[in-house]
């Protein structure tokens, strides 16, 4: 009996979370001036019909809005298998290499997530653009590139923090049998390594799936737009929005990010309970 307040606590804590997801899924299905004047969840008269005029809005371009979700889709995964290459790859040498200058360089590193990301924006573009990587054909790779050189220092520094954990007999042992470096590498950090590598395409996936602005920068043309910047433009240039069918492309754009999760969940849980290694 005594958990019972903790409960309800916890329950009025979750709905207070959840309340604008559920706001959002249930606007979904409202007309326009329904949306406007009903603040509840629950929708007066059901206006199925905001999904498929959301899924055709840009038929003006010849386009479905299921594009959109391809050219995400395809950005969020380069985004991760470049993060996880990289990152991996850098954390490896901070972690386990000796180098002259190796504490500084990392320093270095570290002190870069001081920097906000719209400050360098402006000397990014300007980098790009002078060498040919703005628009174009394939107008993602301002998008893609970076992350395959290991700018990420956040998950750099997650799996350094993740690798020291790693005891450096494993190393020994190894090279004992002969293993270089790069083999070390191969048969003792990566395997142990699944959790962070998990931990870092989860977020990976969820903050490219989500970005807005650098994308905004980026692409300019409507086909290549990715989910973010096309539920944007639902307003016209009059400021006028069609609220119904963009909160239905809303709801739709967050499926793949539920079940990315779920589908790596456990991995994420064991790289959060664990070290590693167990014993």
């Amino acid at each position: 009996m005594k958990a019972i307040p903790r409960y309800l606590a916890i329950l009025a804590i979750l709905l207070i979370i959840l309340y604008p997801l559920l706001w959002m899924v249930g606007s979904s299905f409202k007309s326009q001036e329904e949306v406007l004047s009903n603040v509840s969840i629950w929708p007066d008269s059901w206006t199925p019909g905001n999904y498929p005029d959301g899924w055709t809005h840009f038929k003006s371009a010849s386009v479905a809005f299921g594009r959109f979700f391809a050219n995400s889709a395809l950005v969020a995964l380069l985004v991760v298998v470049g993060n996880a290459a990289s990152c991996l790859l850098a954390a490896y040498a901070f972690a386990r290499l000796r180098f002259r200058g190796r504490r500084i360089w990392f320093a270095i590193m570290i002190g870069t997530l001081l920097l906000p990301g719209h400050v360098l924006i402006v000397p990014q573009f300007i980098l790009f653009k002078q060498l040919g990587l703005v628009g174009g054909e394939f107008p993602y790779l301002p998008l893609v590139v970076p992350h395959f050189l290991a700018t990420e220092a956040f998950f750099v520094f997650l799996m350094v923090q993740f690798m020291r954990g790693i005891p450096r007999e494993l190393d020994e042992a190894a090279k004992i049998d002969g293993c270089s470096p790069f083999g070390v590498f191969r048969s003792v950090i990566l395997p142990l390594s699944r959790p962070a590598l998990v931990t870092t395409a989860i977020f990976s996936f969820i903050w490219t799936w989500n970005d807005f602005f650098r994308q905004l920068v980026y692409v300019s043309e409507t086909t290549k737009n990715t989910v973010p910047v096309a539920l944007r433009s639902f307003i016209d240039s009059s400021g006028q929005v069609s609220v119904g069918p963009m909160f239905a492309m809303s709801v739709l754009s967050l499926v793949p990010v539920f079940l990315f999760f779920l589908a790596f969940q456990r991995m994420l849980v064991e790289g959060i309970n664990t070290s590693g290694l167990k014993g």
